[in-house]
C-alpha cells in the first residue's frame, strides 16, 4: 500500500524531510504505521505526537491506499 506521509516542526528536522512516499506491506492500522516511522527516524516522545489521517485525528482509522498521514509534534498556544 502506498501511503504519503508529511512530517511537521521538529519531527520533519528529526527525519530530515518535510514529506516522502512510503510502500508498506504489513502496515495496516495506524498503530502498527506510527511504530514503524518512529522506529525507523526515532522519534521521542510517542505519547504527544499526534498522528492525521486525511486531516482527521483518529487513533482507530484502518489505513487505505492513498491516505495521507500527518505526524504533528505537540503544539503550544496562548
Amino acid at each position: 500500500m502506498k501511503l504519503k506521509l508529511k512530517y511537521f516542526g521538529k519531527l520533519a528536522e528529526t527525519a530530515g524531510l518535510q514529506e516522502e512516499y512510503k510502500e508498506l506491506e504489513s502496515a495496516d492500522t495506524l498503530a502498527e504505521l506510527k511504530r514503524i516511522v518512529f522506529e525507523e527516524y526515532k522519534f521521542d516522545d510517542s505519547e504527544t505526537i499526534q498522528v492525521a489521517v486525511n486531516q482527521q485525528l483518529d487513533k482507530n482509522k484502518t489505513l487505505k491506499e492513498g491516505d495521507e498521514i500527518a505526524f504533528l509534534p505537540p503544539f503550544a498556544g496562548g
